[in-house]
């Protein structure tokens, strides 16, 4: 597993609560024909939005949530997806807009077990890379350290799941692999910090953009 030593910053547990739970996002993600889950939906996002995608959300839930055949209405379903999704979306922007640096990404609570957080992880960046590929990030454009995180990202696709799912009990269970916990906990913030830088390397441009 990948090791990054990075500073953690502080984040607010009431800024946190703007967030629609991750466990209602996966649940009305089933409305989606991509068949995508909750945590590659947010990447993909989060990769359009620090892309400097013209409207990203707009794209983003084309991608997600296609218009029905025939102009046909969404069902109810379909429309409580929508919701929730522009709640994510707006929650998203509003953070990577934010002075305050602080950034959420929609994965499961602690509570879960090691190896499903982790697959999350890596679900979530496969969806940042394919959501920066989509609004046609110039990587040549971005700082030397976006760019070697981005080749980071790229790395954190490949990662052995496999390792963690023999530790994947609850993270509070005592025998619950603590190195794997601290491991997976400096992925996590590896990629709200990357998140962030793209996104400020992009934004000067992003405003610039009639």
């Amino acid at each position: 597993m990948i090791h990054f030593r990075l500073r953690r910053s502080p984040m607010s547990a009431t800024h946190r609560t703007h967030l629609p739970a991750y466990e209602q996002v996966e649940q009305l993600l089933t409305a989606s024909p991509l068949l995508t889950g909750a945590a590659e939906a947010h990447g993909v996002f989060c990769g359009l939005l620090a892309a400097g995608a013209p409207d990203p959300e707009a794209r983003w839930l084309a991608e997600l949530l296609p218009p029905a055949p025939g102009g046909a209405s969404i069902d109810l379903t379909a429309q409580d997806c929508q919701q929730a999704l522009q709640a994510v979306a707006a929650h998203t922007r509003a953070q990577l807009g934010s002075a305050a640096m602080n950034f959420d990404l929609l994965l499961p609570s602690e509570t879960g077990s090691l190896h499903e957080r982790a697959t999350s992880v890596h679900d979530w960046s496969r969806g940042f890379l394919f959501g920066a590929g989509l609004a046609g990030l110039d990587q040549s454009r971005l700082s030397g350290p976006s760019q070697e995180a981005l080749g980071d990202l790229l790395e954190l696709t490949r990662m052995d799941l496999d390792t963690l799912a023999d530790n994947a009990a609850p993270a509070d269970r005592p025998d619950a692999s603590q190195a794997d916990e601290q491991a997976l906990a400096e992925i996590i913030e590896f990629l709200r910090v990357a998140a962030l830088m793209i996104f400020e390397d992009t934004a000067p441009r992003q405003r610039r953009t009639p």
